[in-house]
């Protein structure tokens, strides 16, 4: 709710809100604003202040009116709209789309618990042995060596070695010279698009899935071709027509707590999936980021394949350090060289101080005991957030698994999230994970942060006024 104030009008303070959403990318290019009498509700103006809000959004150059249809966002923003106010947080009315998501990672709507992210509260992951490790690391005389010269081009063979060990743990037998560290989880799946594929190559995806995994695939001019994705794992049925018809490259896959549904694949639906990537001669990146927090005995698809057809990718951040942004990949041996050659022309090595700190992790079992202290917390917070959707009508459309949960509110979840963004909460709506967006009264949320009774409150209040 706007508040009059000495220092800035109703006016003035409606057109900041939006213009800082659409400067933060929060509201995208194109977007629709709320009609003059919805927008006039939703924050408890006149209608006469909204409609010179909008002016002032327009004499800005950041909206244009079209005429009987209402005020959109300028396809682009001209330079002299960027500087932002530094005091005003980054809001958002329009569709959430991957990249808002993501920003709202770094630009926080406000200081409740976000449903929405993808990740778990920084207080979960607070260890005192990662600085320890870290101090370990700068304080030998290697710190010149590392600091000063480029490091080994896979990444530090040291980390390669415990991660190779941490493999067999799992039963996907790879050395350490098969294993590339890469910054973070994303870029080992930006090395394998962009060395196995060409603008224009097919590429199969499931669906529902990870948006930002759609939008890079779309950005790198890419024909994702989605397969839907249940309970056993994708739909192979579907997924074998679209490989006789397009001739796939690659499908990209999270086997095991796959977001945003939770579900594992299960070994009968891998043996098959297998046998159709041998068949029309196509790739499979297994993207395990969840793998720290999955059951026992999970079935990988790159256990069974012995890394032939398949390349494994994983990383740290969702479990252990964020900022640390270290991934990697383990792979074919014929697929080795190819890709490190990719890694060399994007980032030409990784940190090796981090890395060495990380294999200290990994060697003396904190990375193992944190995740298991990381998985108890989550099986509470789990319960907890299931009683609480629950109780505020939503019903759970998968088992509640692993950090996600897949539920359907009954309502537009992009309606929704219009309206909830306004009370300082952002949702993660069902559209999103979709390779083409449309209409979806699902939504996912994060088991760590839904546990939030206030966030299911203002929820079964906006639902209501649906």
């Amino acid at each position: 709710m706007l508040m009059k104030s000495a220092t800035q009008s109703l006016t003035e303070q409606l057109a900041e809100r939006y213009a800082e959403r659409i400067r933060q990318r929060l509201l995208a290019p194109g977007a629709r604003l709320p009609s003059v009498r919805e927008c006039a509700r939703l924050h408890g103006v006149s209608p006469s202040t909204v409609v010179a809000a909008y002016d002032l959004l327009l004499a800005q150059g950041l909206v244009q009116a079209r005429k009987q249809r209402g005020f959109f966002v300028r396809e682009a923003v001209s330079p002299r709209t960027e500087a932002r106010s530094p005091s005003a947080a980054p809001q958002n009315m329009g569709p959430i789309n991957a990249t808002a998501l993501i920003r709202g990672m770094f630009h926080r709507v406000s200081d409740k618990p976000q449903p929405g992210m993808g990740a778990f509260p920084p207080d979960w992951l607070e260890s005192e042995f990662m600085p320890a490790a870290v101090r370990r690391v700068v304080a030998t005389r290697a710190l010149n060596d590392a600091s000063l010269h480029y490091g080994e081009p896979m990444g530090d063979h040291g980390l390669r070695r415990v991660l190779a060990q941490k493999l067999a743990s799992i039963n996907v037998n790879a050395g350490a010279e098969q294993i590339i560290t890469t910054v973070g989880a994303t870029h080992a799946l930006d090395i394998v698009s962009r060395t196995l594929l060409r603008p224009g190559d097919p590429v199969l995806v499931e669906e529902p899935g990870w948006s930002v995994e759609f939008a890079r695939l779309t950005a790198l001019g890419m024909r994702v071709l989605p397969v839907p994705r249940g309970p056993e794992g994708p739909d192979l049925g579907v997924m074998e027509r679209l490989a006789e018809a397009h001739r796939p490259k690659l499908f990209v896959s999270v086997s095991v707590l796959h977001n945003p549904t939770g579900y594992s694949l299960s070994p009968g639906s891998a043996h098959r999936l297998l046998q159709l990537a041998q068949r029309f001669g196509f790739h499979i990146v297994e993207d395990d980021t969840y793998g720290h927090i999955a059951p026992e005995h999970a079935t990988r698809l790159c256990a069974l394949d012995g890394l032939q057809r398949t390349i494994y990718v994983s990383g740290f951040a969702k479990i252990l350090a964020p900022n640390w942004r270290i991934g990697f990949m383990a792979a074919p041996p014929g697929l080795v060289e190819p890709l490190l050659d990719t890694k060399l022309l994007s980032t030409l090595t990784t940190p090796a101080l981090l890395e060495k700190a990380l294999a200290h992790c990994i060697e003396q079992g904190q990375l193992r005991r944190h995740a298991e202290r990381i998985r108890a917390r989550l099986d509470g917070a789990r319960a907890r957030s299931v009683k609480l959707a629950m109780a505020a009508g939503c019903r759970f459309v998968a088992e509640p698994m692993g950090l996600f949960g897949w539920l359907d509110t009954g309502v537009d979840t992009d309606a929704l999230a219009q309206r909830l963004i306004d009370d300082g909460y952002l949702i993660a709506p069902g559209g999103l994970f979709h390779a083409v967006r449309q209409p979806s009264t699902l939504m996912r949320i994060n088991f760590a942060t839904a546990q939030d009774a206030a966030f299911w409150r203002v929820f079964s209040r906006r639902v209501a006024e649906a």
